[in-house]
């Protein structure tokens, strides 16, 4: 992987490349150019990297790199403000009819409110919002620049190009199947997401959550529910595992890692997300056209395959690219039963909305009563008694197959896996939804306080609030900027307001848990108000379309946004966080032949993540004829139990990444103690 700063190089000498070589794009592409510039100079100045952080605005680069970043970025705030200056009447009459009296500052304080973290000390947290605010509305300032500038010729032949690739505008819905726009859009999408899987993730998971999820996936592959207990239980010891009643299992909800089985058993499981991600696109584009006219659902396509926090999710092994696409599966089943008067359409919905209870149940439940709201009449028209009655049945029924597998793993239908782990690992109730001050698992790291309170949830609130803004669309002037001119602006519709309603109800709902998610893939606890995201922004691009009296001057500055997020942000961020995030360094096994070892006993030298987490997975759990073992060397009693269980097997070390032995039990004992006072308090 090349270093974050020549990606953003790269990108930035293609922008100009192509953007000067017509006379008369030259002055847009002038100021496209700067603003490739400015977003590379403010991601310059933030501090992220590939550990469990937030990003911070910090000049900790180096003197010459902070130097050089803040002398482009006082260049761009000058060169806007004398851009702005000299379009001043256009400005103020678009800016006057667009956020008229108090909603131009109620525009700025909520640019404001997202576009930092709140941290201690707060002195220096509120110079942080401060500049990061400023840099915002620096960018949104160099964004509005570039659709100005276009000059009339260029202008007339931008809007014929909109015109033949997005469709005319109109009133009402066009509903309508997938054509050939919508298929290259998830293709894109599907490529894009598998090349970062590859060159940034290397095909393997990095967050303990995902290790766990490919390995349930492995076992249900071949048909089972849970593996045998290991010999030795402390030297397999993984996050997310539990040894219960003589079952070792996964306690995660059972709907992701099946559909993850299907690609384990291909030898593809990195490729499931990516294709899950294109599936989204085209029911998005399905969705959308069912609710809008086809010029708005191309727009809103364009926007969910440009977007950041969608790409990553779908490079990632998290449950969420599914979770997703059947969201939007339930919601096309609900807005076609409601045109069409199908029972099959109400029964998918019901399907696809039970599956999400198998996936993640919260969420289940909330896409449950927010499908259940829109299908009595909120937000359109009511569906038939009969189809009501259908998704309400199907739902509880496909739900319902948790209790058998519930019964099977904690010998009680109602007790779910994930929350008898919890309550046998962390101590009961502490897992739980509600406020109280035994709420959390001591992540002192992630969670501000011990316990939960109403002043927390807002705090962790805001923390979503910043990385929804930062990496939903991944712009420079915030991803927000959309929704908030949709909220000042007004004049909702009914279908706008369904869906301001539901990721309402995803915020508030997640305001009663005592975690925020982390700085993992942005937001991902708020996940389901990402179609929420699309569609008030493109309400927001359509009043600003109004308010401008120019579709294709918004929609320049839109696209600009755009394609400076995936020249700068998105390889910043790949190389940035998510090569070897979490510490996971896969390349560094390949020189390791562990699989080769038949019969020998491989000890992982190290932490239980990431060191023995990216190894676990060499073992091959499912498969009792595997000879492969590779255990962690957590201390000496551990050792000494593995040269009992294992006392015919070859010894070797695994540290770093690099194969050592054969080793010698005293040799083999004092790694372990090496390892033992290197990790000491670490579970």
């Amino acid at each position: 992987m090349l270093p974050s700063d020549l990606w953003l190089g790269f990108g930035a000498t293609a922008v100009v490349a192509v953007l000067l070589l017509s006379r008369a794009w030259r002055t847009a592409g002038l100021w496209l150019a700067l603003a490739v510039a400015g977003q590379m100079a403010s991601l310059a100045l933030y501090v992220s990297g590939p550990g469990v952080t937030y990003q911070h605005l910090r000049f900790e680069h180096g003197p010459l790199r902070t130097a050089l970043a803040l002398g482009l970025l006082v260049l761009q705030a000058v060169a806007v403000s004398i851009g702005l200056w000299r379009h001043a009447a256009q400005v103020r009459a678009g800016l006057g009819r667009l956020l008229p009296g108090w909603r131009a500052p109620a525009f700025v304080l909520l640019v404001a409110l997202a576009a930092a973290k709140i941290s201690r000390p707060g002195d220096r947290s509120a110079g942080e919002f401060a500049l990061a605010a400023a840099l915002h509305l620096v960018a949104l300032g160099n964004f509005v620049l570039v659709g100005l500038t276009l000059a009339r010729e260029p202008l007339a032949s931008w809007s014929a190009r909109l015109e033949r690739l997005l469709g005319r505008a109109s009133d009402a819905p066009e509903p309508g199947g997938l054509d050939r726009f919508a298929w290259v859009v998830a293709l894109g999408a599907t490529l894009l997401a598998a090349l970062l899987n590859v060159l940034a993730y290397e095909r393997s998971p990095h967050v303990p959550d995902e290790v766990v999820y490919l390995l349930h996936a492995r076992y249900l592959a071949v048909g089972k529910l849970w593996l045998e207990p290991p010999p030795v239980p402390a030297a397999f010891d993984l996050d997310l595992m539990l040894l219960d009643q003589g079952k070792w299992y996964c306690p995660v909800p059972p709907g992701w890692p099946a559909v993850l089985a299907l690609g384990a058993r291909a030898g593809v499981p990195w490729l499931v997300n990516p294709l899950l991600g294109g599936v989204a696109v085209l029911l998005a584009y399905l969705l959308l056209r069912e609710l809008f006219d086809r010029r708005s659902a191309r727009i809103g396509i364009l926007l969910v395959a440009a977007s950041p926090w969608f790409t990553f999710l779908n490079m990632s092994f998290m449950t969420h690219s599914l979770t997703l696409a059947c969201a939007l599966l339930a919601a096309l089943g609900v807005a076609r039963s409601r045109r069409t008067g199908s029972l099959g359409w109400a029964a998918l919905a019901g399907v696809a909305t039970g599956v999400i209870a198998l996936i993640r149940p919260l969420d289940g439940l909330l896409v449950a009563g927010a499908l259940g709201v829109w299908s009595i009449g909120f937000g359109g028209a009511r569906l038939r008694l009969a189809a009501i009655a259908t998704l309400v049945v199907v739902t509880g029924a496909v739900g319902a197959l948790t209790l058998p597998y519930n019964q099977l793993l904690t010998g009680r239908a109602g007790d779910f896996p994930i929350q008898h782990y919890v309550d046998v690992v962390y101590g009961p109730g502490k897992n739980n939804m509600g406020f109280g001050p035994e709420k959390g698992l001591g992540w002192s790291g992630l969670d501000p306080w011990p316990g939960h309170s109403p002043q927390e949830a807002l705090i962790t609130a805001q923390f979503n609030l910043l990385g929804l803004d930062a990496e939903g669309l991944g712009w420079a002037c915030g991803s927000l900027v959309l929704v908030w001119l949709w909220l000042l602006r007004g004049r909702w519709s009914r279908t706008e307001r369904a869906f301001a309603l539901f990721a309402a109800g995803i915020i508030g709902s997640s305001l009663l848990y005592w975690f925020s998610g982390g700085p993992d893939f942005g937001a991902r606890y708020w996940y389901l108000v990402f179609p929420s995201l699309v569609v008030l922004g493109v309400g927001g691009i359509a009043r600003a379309s109004e308010a401008t009296g120019s579709s294709a001057r918004t929609l320049a500055s839109v696209a600009a946004a755009c394609l400076v997020a995936q020249v700068t942000w998105v390889p910043w961020r790949a190389v940035d966080k998510y090569h070897g995030y979490r510490g996971v360094e896969p390349g560094k096994l390949e020189s390791a032949p562990v699989e080769q070892l038949s019969e020998a006993l491989v000890l992982v030298a190290g932490r239980r993540h990431p060191d023995f987490a990216e190894a676990a997975l060499l073992n091959r759990f499912e498969d009792e004829s595997s000879s492969v073992t590779v255990a962690w060397l957590r201390d000496e009693a551990t050792l000494e139990a593995l040269l009992a269980a294992y006392p015919k097997r070859t010894l070797y070390g695994l540290r770093d990444g690099r194969l050592v032995g054969p080793l010698a039990a005293d040799a083999a004992r004092e790694l372990a103690r090496e390892v033992a006072e290197s990790i000491e308090g670490v579970r």
